[in-house]
């Protein structure tokens, strides 16, 4: 399980430290790719196979459908940690999330967001603010 919010600093060659709680789900390996609201999204292999077989299995005809799978699996990298709990983000990648020094990695249950730490602060303050209203919408898909 993959939770909670942890800052790290980005070093000169791209790379970040991964959570030591957060490695052994990425022991096989880690694939990178472009998420939603400016973010990477980070999963394991078995993660990223179940990712992959409900975005194939989107309608062709649907361009929503062909945008998405674009986005996520143009965008994907596959990657692993270093000897000392460090992953390198490729550039287009860092260039999509813009991530400079300080970025944040949250556990988000089954996969991690690495967001600049600026950006996840103002993502994380509007959320706060609108919280009512978003429990209100959950509230209708049964949540």
């Amino acid at each position: 399980m993959l939770i909670g919010e942890y800052k790290h600093n980005l070093d000169q060659k791209g790379r970040i430290s991964i959570p030591a709680k957060f490695r052994q789900k990425f022991a096989e390996g880690l694939i990178l790719t472009r998420g939603i609201d400016q973010c990477i999204f980070g999963f394991s292999k078995s993660e990223w196979e179940k990712v992959v077989n409900k975005i194939t299995n989107l309608p062709l005809s649907q361009s929503n459908a062909r945008a998405f799978a674009r986005l996520i699996l143009s965008g994907a990298f596959e990657t692993e940690i270093d000897n000392q709990g460090r992953v390198l983000i490729p550039e287009t990648l860092r260039r999509y999330a813009n991530l400079e020094k300080k970025v944040v990695i949250v556990g988000m249950y089954n996969r991690i967001e690495i967001w600049d730490e600026k950006k996840w602060e103002e993502y994380k303050k509007q959320s706060e603010e609108s919280s009512e209203e978003i429990a209100e919408k959950l509230s209708d898909l049964g949540i």
